[in-house]
């Protein structure tokens, strides 16, 4: 049973030892008719500036780290974010206004819309307090999403430049080992990580 397991492990190491990924090269003939082959990278070259750029471009203007870097997708989401973090802080704070007139014009001894002709009061003052108290908490939460939204716009930019130049080649492989150790005389088994610089 445990051979049989062991047969089946190896088989499955061998099988995927043999699978390579196709790399874009270019054949050129040199000088003495030797073939050398030029192979293309696929990530873009190590550009220092590119993640400051984008994060400075997003602190501008929302969303143009992210057309900097290609990613026009995120765009209407960071807009998305920064205008529905908007929406609710003026319409808290319209409410806010609403409930803090209301209160100053029955501070006044005036009629406010919570208190009709009749007599009859729909809100107490208590009730304007409390409201104004609750609106005043929802537009400062309001507005820290909306900063919050801004700032992960510039944050997502400038992390995402750095991982456009992450470097992502075939010198990094993981190949199956077989170790013949000489003293006990048995096969050892395990997984090399070879990196190559």
């Amino acid at each position: 049973m445990k051979n049989r397991s062991l047969l089946c492990i190896l088989s499955v190491l061998f099988s995927f030892s043999g699978i390579q990924a196709q790399t874009d090269s270019l054949s050129i003939q040199g000088k003495e008719g030797i073939e050398t082959e030029i192979v293309e990278k696929d990530y873009e070259p190590y550009n220092a500036l590119a993640p400051a750029k984008a994060a400075f471009y997003s602190a501008i203007l929302p969303g143009l780290g992210q057309a900097y870097n290609g990613s026009y997708w995120k765009i209407p989401i960071a807009y998305g974010g920064l205008a529905t973090g908007i929406y609710y802080y003026l319409e808290n704070d319209k409410q806010y206004s609403k409930y803090r007139d209301a209160y100053k014009s029955r501070i006044a001894g005036r009629e406010d819309q919570f208190n009709g002709k009749d007599e009859r009061v729909f809100v107490s003052t208590d009730g304007l307090i409390r409201a104004q108290e609750v609106y005043q908490k929802n537009k400062e939460i309001s507005l820290l999403v909306t900063v919050g939204v801004y700032i992960l716009n510039i944050i997502d930019a400038n992390v995402e430049a750095h991982l456009r130049q992450f470097n992502v080649d075939e010198d990094l492989t993981l190949q199956p080992n077989f170790d013949f150790n000489s003293l006990t005389g048995k096969t050892n088994y395990g997984l090399t990580l070879n990196f190559n610089f």
